[in-house]
Formats: C-alpha cells, sequence, structure tokens
C-alpha cells in the first residue's frame, strides 16, 4: 500500500524520517549550505525526540564528523545516522513511571517533593554530573519559587514527551 506521497512501506517510512530531519537540520543551517556547527547537533537530535547522554552525543558526532574535524557537520552525513537512530528508537524518551519512581527514590521522607539544595547535589555529584549553567536552567524551569522546591509531580508534564509528536506513523 503507498503512503501519502505514493512511496510505499518500508520506504515512505524512511523518507517520512529523512524529510523530519532535514527539517531540523535546517533550522540550524544558518549558510544555507548543508551545514551545521557541531555544537547544534545536540539541539536537533534533542528536537527530534531523542534524548541521548552527553557521551552518547560524542559518540554520534563522531560517526558525522568529518575526517579533518572542521567543526560542522554535513547534511549528508548526519541524514544516514540519525535515521537509523529514529528508526532504532535510540535515545528513546524515559517513560513517566519511571520518571516518577526515580524521583521518588530521591525523595527520602516521602513528602512530595526534593528540596533545592538536595537537587543541586543530585544533579551534581551523582552519575552523569550537570554542568554550572544545566543546574541554572534546570533550576529555574523545576523549582517552585515560592516553597524553593521541586515538585516532581507537577514537574513530570514538562519532561514527558508525546512519541506520537516524535514519529507520528508506525516503525
Amino acid at each position: 500500500m503507498a503512503g501519502r506521497d505514493g512511496v510505499s512501506g518500508h520506504d515512505g517510512i524512511v523518507a517520512e524520517i529523512e524529510k523530519k530531519i532535514t527539517e531540523a537540520f535546517e533550522v540550524f543551517d544558518r549558510e544555507s549550505n548543508k551545514t551545521v556547527d557541531a555544537r547544534d547537533i545536540g539541539y536537533i537530535v534533542r528536537s527530534l525526540g531523542c534524548f541521548p547522554s552527553e557521551a552518547e552525543l560524542h559518540e554520534l558526532l563522531a560517526k558525522v564528523e568529518e575526517e579533518e574535524s572542521t567543526g560542522f557537520i554535513h547534511l549528508e552525513k548526519f541524514l544516514p545516522v540519525m535515521t537509523k537512530v529514529l528508526l532504532d528508537r535510540s535515545y528513546w524518551p524515559i517513560p513517566e513511571d519511571v520518571l516518577l519512581h526515580a524521583f521518588e527514590a530521591l525523595d527520602q521522607n516521602k513528602c512530595g517533593y526534593i528540596t533545592k539544595d538536595d537537587l543541586v547535589k543530585y544533579l551534581t555529584e551523582e552519575g552523569e554530573p550537570f554542568t554550572q549553567e544545566e543546574v541554572e536552567d534546570m533550576l529555574v524551569a523545576a523549582l517552585d519559587p515560592e516553597t524553593n522546591t521541586l515538585r516532581y509531580r507537577d514537574y513530570l508534564s514538562k519532561l514527558v514527551v508525546d512519541e506520537t509528536k516524535i514519529l507520528p506513523f508506525h516503525v
């Protein structure tokens, strides 16, 4: 059965994915020459609904960077790598129930919130540490300004990604 554009099955899905990737890439292609600054790849990948760790992002960059490492990424190198990432559902968002369980594990008093001090400690001392800028961004986005706490059940709605908005078709 043919898709909207007359392309059938897997080829139609790949064509739609490539179109979505190209559109996201072009937002950052300031010179309109099919290249973007390597520093923008994280934004592009995340805009496509993938959330790699910094280490995974560096691995992805290594796959798409030119041998001479110009600091720019070409669409022709990025497109097949990112298409595979989306088809394989790599770096997919964490489900809401898993996020809730993680926040509850950090909430040792089971009171429904995490204090600013505890949050900063977790962000900078546990797992892959946040940079100072990332911590500040997180605090602005996550903390209740009146109580200076993270009410994580309320915050979950900002973290959860609707998968149908990433790939609104069956892969």
